[in-house]
């Protein structure tokens, strides 16, 4: 298991360098900025519990329904080279499943919450499977396939809750949203870790992770070898469908309420350049889930930075861009290339002129 986890956090110093310095670059220019920008302090929330807050506990918290959906789109990404651009829609429904389910009951007990939440599950289930069928059966590139989803998406949560967007008023949604009482991490982050422990395991005791970069690297290749790629491609849909009601339910216990338009809108292509920032290649095959965990941090990490730095919600998209950019562009296969060719001149001039030295 300590091999796995190890695997899991170890990403080569090439696949990881560009999510690992953009997190270095945030830190030291916001310690420069303002030295007190990742203080961390205790204090006490609405409900009367002692709680972590900062800037350091909004980036980690801000960033976990992200961090969800990376880790889910890391693998549709690995196994068909192409990403699904309709998680924001999806997860709007996934939540007004899961706020129907919890309306149905005058009292929202533990039990209704995860009737709610296995019923969300199943329907985000149903969905991620559409769109894989439509890639992996019907051989339609990601991207166009899951445009169906984006275009529609949110008017089918609007007519599940009858167009009403309802409230949901219980400690056990407070709570998931917020604070456990007695426990002063946010419980967001306790279930990307969560989350994140599961992908470990999964991968420690199944073939997953190998199945799924063997289809991405050559689908035929590996039909050749026994794999069967148009289930490997339906099934990272369908734990992306998973990843999608986990991230509905966190937005809907944030707010309290469903609102089809709004809740996790944009995130879709936010999840895309957080596998991306994470070095795992956006044409399939090898992947490394931990860099999309690590971009989703640095996407939230460079927002709450804009926010500190009293730059206008309007522009902050604009100024996310250019850096985002920036980022991708360094950790292209040709400035890879390049940087390589440059390191292994300088090593080799370095030898020639210790050779010359030596006589």
């Amino acid at each position: 298991m300590k091999d796995n986890f190890r695997r899991f956090f170890k990403g080569g110093l090439g696949q990881l360098t560009i999510p690992i310095i953009a997190i270095l670059f945030l830190v030291g220019f916001n310690l420069v900025r303002d030295p007190s920008f990742f203080s961390i302090e205790i204090t006490q929330n609405n409900n009367g519990n002692m709680v972590l807050a900062g800037n350091l506990i909004s980036i980690i918290n801000g960033a976990s329904e992200l961090a969800v959906l990376a880790m889910g789109m890391t693998l549709v990404t690995a196994a068909c080279g192409g990403q699904d651009i309709s998680v924001g829609a999806a997860a709007a429904i996934a939540g007004s499943a899961f706020v129907k389910i919890l309306k149905v009951s005058p009292n929202i007990t533990g039990v209704t919450v995860a009737a709610a939440f296995l019923f969300a599950c199943v329907v985000a289930m149903i969905f991620g499977a559409f769109n894989g069928t439509l890639v992996s059966v019907f051989k339609i590139q990601p991207m166009i396939a899951t445009l169906i989803l984006y275009t529609c998406g949110r008017s089918i949560a609007y007519w599940i809750n009858g167009g009403a967007t309802p409230t949901v008023s219980s400690p056990i949604i407070t709570a998931i949203g917020g604070f456990i009482p007695g426990i002063p991490v946010p419980t967001p982050v306790l279930i990307v870790i969560t989350v994140a422990i599961i992908f470990v395991l999964v991968f420690h005791f199944t073939s997953l992770e190998l199945f799924t970069q063997s289809v991405g690297i050559n689908g035929s290749a590996a039909r050749l070898n026994g794999i069967n790629s148009t289930f490997i491609k339906l099934l990272s849909f369908i734990i992306l469908g998973l990843c999608v009601a986990v991230a509905g339910t966190i937005g809907v216990s944030r707010l309290g309420l469903i609102n089809h338009e709004t809740l996790l809108l944009d995130i879709e292509m936010d999840a895309i350049l957080a596998v991306a920032i994470g070095g795992n290649n956006l044409g399939g095959g090898k992947f490394k889930i931990s860099g999309s965990i690590i971009g989703a941090y640095v996407i939230q990490m460079l927002t709450i930075t804009l926010y500190a730095m009293k730059v206008p919600s309007t522009d902050v998209k604009a100024y996310k861009a250019i850096v985002i950019i920036l980022l991708v562009v360094i950790g292209s296969p040709v400035i890879k290339s390049k940087f390589q060719k440059t390191v292994s001149r300088v090593k080799s001039n370095k030898q020639r002129v210790s050779m010359k030295g030596a006589e």
